[in-house]
């Protein structure tokens, strides 16, 4: 399932600048140009602008120590939770606030998780980094108990078309004060803004798939992973549904019928990332179906369907000659 996941994430990431690599040689001033971003939208002070100025800090350059990490996440963590307090009924903003606290050194995480679980109940990935607690200090009952919670979440939500769509606002809006060479157009400020939101909302799903392995068949932990993992299939992040299908896939292995289900629904789900990430639709449709909608799935296969729809019908064929 790992190496699964890391080719779905590579499809994901196929519009990310190229930027990246530069700068992990040590060549490009493109780390220059985001930091100085962050710190124009910080002084904007409205709660998308800081919400962004928050992603931006954290995502840093590329190579870092362990050190700075932390540290850029503690700065990171200050801005998110200006743009929380200016912004509390905003999903978004609060679950980038509390995974920056997850990576910030003396952040109360429980305190963090539980204003997330105010303004998303009925979110099942707001238990996420309690798990990761209960998980470091090997606390099965605590596991167990944060288990069954996260299965009561009626879905699993990490807000990745709606961090990009606040991102990509937020760096068009300041198009004007941010440096003249670091976005130069819209399809540039779309690509920075997927990169960022997907470095700034995905979660490490390891502790689940841990606690999730280590589920009997006959324990309740097996019913609530199994509970948990259906619904991460209906996620909205395609990684998230990845996770879903692979603690299934791990605790039915004797089921047919299941296993040839996730199968297929899995090749359906690869295969509208790969050809959603190879068509060429203008930034304002993109944008549009992403504020539209919720789910990267749901976008991607509209996406797919519009290139479509676009193509037209096949050619018809001259029927063979006998």
């Amino acid at each position: 399932m790992q190496r699964r996941c890391v080719r779905v994430l590579a499809l994901l990431l196929l519009q990310a600048p190229c930027s990246f690599a530069l700068a992990a040689a040590g060549t490009d001033p493109f780390p220059a140009w985001r930091a100085a971003a962050a710190g124009t939208l910080a002084a904007r002070g409205d709660a998308s602008s800081l919400a962004t100025a928050a992603a931006l800090t954290f995502l840093g350059p590329p190579s870092r120590s362990k050190l700075q990490t932390s540290k850029a996440a503690t700065a990171a963590l200050e801005l998110a939770v200006k743009a929380s307090e200016l912004a509390p009924n905003n999903p978004a903003i609060s679950w980038m606030r509390l995974l920056l606290c997850t990576n910030a050194s003396g952040c109360n995480i429980r305190q963090a998780a539980t204003t997330m679980r105010w303004v998303a109940a009925d979110n099942g990935a707001a238990w996420l980094p309690t798990l990761t607690v209960a998980q470091k200090d090997k606390d099965a009952m605590e596991v167990d108990r944060v288990l069954d919670s996260m299965a009561e979440g009626s879905k699993f939500e990490l807000y990745g078309n709606r961090t990009t769509v606040m991102i990509y606002g937020a760096l068009r809006r300041a198009r004007g004060q941010l440096p003249p060479h670091y976005l130069k157009s819209d399809a540039a400020r779309l690509n920075e803004a997927m990169g960022v939101a997907n470095a700034a909302v995905l979660p490490s799903f390891s502790p689940l798939i841990n606690a999730c392995r280590d589920a009997t068949p006959d324990a309740a932990r097996r019913e609530a992973c199994l509970t948990l993992a259906k619904t991460l299939q209906h996620a909205d992040m395609v990684m998230a549904q990845l996770v879903g299908f692979g603690i299934e896939k791990r605790l039915n292995p004797g089921d047919a019928r299941e296993l040839g289900r996730i199968a297929d629904r899995r090749r359906t789900l690869e295969l509208r990332v790969e050809l959603a990430n190879r068509a060429n639709i203008p930034v304002r449709s993109r944008l549009s179906l992403m504020r539209q909608l919720a789910r990267e799935e749901d976008v991607y296969a509209a996406i797919v369907k519009i290139e479509r729809r676009a193509a037209g019908p096949p050619p018809a064929q001259s029927p063979s000659k006998r």
